[in-house]
């Protein structure tokens, strides 16, 4: 599976060994692709530098097992993002331009209307629904 991760997933998963950091790892070694774009991995790198800049090593080493796409400007799937916030258009457009199964977001305040729901053969998730999913 294609699984694109947002900033946040990145953030929780490099700063603390917990759930989020276990999930990316299960995600990784049952095979499937952690695809990120440099949109979300600039986000989570200036969210670590003002919140955890230690956690910044560990961010790094994550992202070497991650497939990098640079981040480009939304296209024709623009229409299909214009429900979220402006600020979030671009995660979804990525998943979407990049052929991602599903996208990856703890963002419940923008991203929660979206929770299970396809588009352009990309469902939105959390982390733990997509967990229940894959490995339950």
């Amino acid at each position: 599976m294609r699984v694109f991760l947002d900033a946040n997933i990145l953030f929780s998963a490099a700063k603390s060994d917990g759930a989020v950091r276990e999930f990316v790892r299960l995600l990784l070694e049952h095979g499937n692709d952690c695809i990120v774009d440099n949109y979300v991995v600039i986000e989570a790198r200036r969210n670590l530098a003002a919140k955890d800049p230690s956690a910044l090593a560990q961010l790094e080493s994550l992202l070497k097992r991650m497939h990098m796409s640079p981040a480009e400007a939304p296209g024709p799937e623009l229409r299909l993002v214009n429900w979220l916030p402006a600020k979030d258009r671009p995660v979804l457009a990525a998943a979407i331009r990049l052929h991602c199964d599903a996208l990856v977001t703890g963002d419940r305040t923008h991203f929660s209307a979206g929770y299970g729901k396809v588009f352009a053969g990309v469902t939105i998730y959390s982390p733990r629904s997509l967990a229940e999913q894959l490995f339950d």
